[in-house]
């Protein structure tokens, strides 16, 4: 069968399979997904460009779209959607192209489908790798409360957690007998974050090391993973998420840093840094458990501006003569 004479919607099923089993995104991400392009496909149908095959898509077609999206599209409260809820619909797009694309069926390039751009786009305030080296290395590794510090930090740092959701660990989370006989080079561990989502978050060795050091000077049998030494305990014991923030506070005074700096910020520079490194903003997603990929859009403002300087710096074609 020549799919390339099949029709855009007909192709919808296959494009979900393949997000599942080749993306590998979670049920949630292909459910967005789906969703948002039943909106594409009633906006077709609509216009009686249901039979509308992949190579047939224009420009045109998707300028028509976005107006639609702009002016139409909110069933909530019938006001204009918000520019990012339109990016959420043309990103879905953008990845059915892309499928296209990796089944090698001619369609429009998925770069003709611009977002919309965004108003007062929220500030992302990340760490360097310097900083980072800086701020990990603050803490003092000479007792069990510097011990601890480092690993709060080492963790925050490697899982993008949220502060709660570090807050919330329990010991036996962590196998430490197992952890020091098999050298694991890294953890996986469910967390539920907001909204009850539940997602798997990775532990990289060094935080790993960091936690078996601390683990192995613990005396107690306290139930938390990350503990108050303070004479001020509550009944749990365990480090509340404020407590968490003073002592990320504190390190990075010692540092040196900027004084906003944050247990979100090492959120925020784990993102970071995943997509300076090509990670795809769909899978940063996943690991951040954001339930919507808008919220995660906030940190390609922080990317495309490097991509920029690394393009003036790189390919200015100052190189070329004449």
């Amino acid at each position: 069968m020549n799919k390339s004479n099949t029709p855009l919607i007909k192709h919808i099923p296959d494009f979900l399979d393949y997000c599942d089993v080749v993306k590998g995104l979670s049920a949630k991400s292909i459910e967005d997904y789906h969703r948002f392009i039943k909106k594409f496909v009633l906006w077709l149908e609509q216009n009686n460009l249901g039979g509308l095959k992949p190579h047939d898509l224009s420009s045109q077609h998707i300028y028509q779209y976005r107006l639609y999206l702009s002016r139409h599209a909110n069933f909530k409260n019938h006001g204009q959607l918000k520019k990012s809820t339109q990016n959420y619909y043309l990103i879905a797009i953008r990845a059915l192209l892309l499928y296209f694309t990796a089944k090698d069926i001619i369609s429009l390039p998925a770069d003709k489908v611009v977002l919309a751009k965004e108003k007062n786009v929220r500030k992302v305030n990340f760490l360097n790798l310097s900083q980072l080296q800086k701020l990990l290395s603050s803490p003092s590794l000479n007792n069990v409360k510097g011990l601890r510090d480092r690993a709060i930090l080492e963790s925050l740092f490697s899982t993008g957690m949220r502060v709660g959701e570090l807050a919330g660990l329990d010991r036996d989370q962590i196998n430490l007998d197992f952890l020091k006989k098999n050298k694991l080079t890294e953890l996986e561990l469910p967390v539920t974050g907001k909204g009850g989502y539940t997602r798997t978050v990775y532990f990289s060795r060094r935080s790993l090391d960091a936690i078996i050091s601390y683990l192995e000077l613990r005396k107690d049998t306290d139930k938390p993973l990350f503990i108050s030494f303070s004479r001020f305990k509550n009944l749990e014991n365990r480090l509340t998420t404020k407590s968490i923030e003073r002592l990320v506070k504190k390190y990075v005074h010692l540092a040196g840093l900027p004084l906003n700096t944050s247990p979100h910020t090492l959120r925020h520079s784990f993102a970071t840094d995943l997509l300076n490194q090509g990670v795809d903003l769909r899978i940063v997603q996943e690991f951040l458990g954001h339930q919507n990929i808008s919220t995660t859009q906030i940190y390609t403002h922080v990317t495309s501006k490097k991509l920029k300087d690394i393009h003036q710096k790189f390919h200015s074609g100052e190189r070329l003569k004449g």
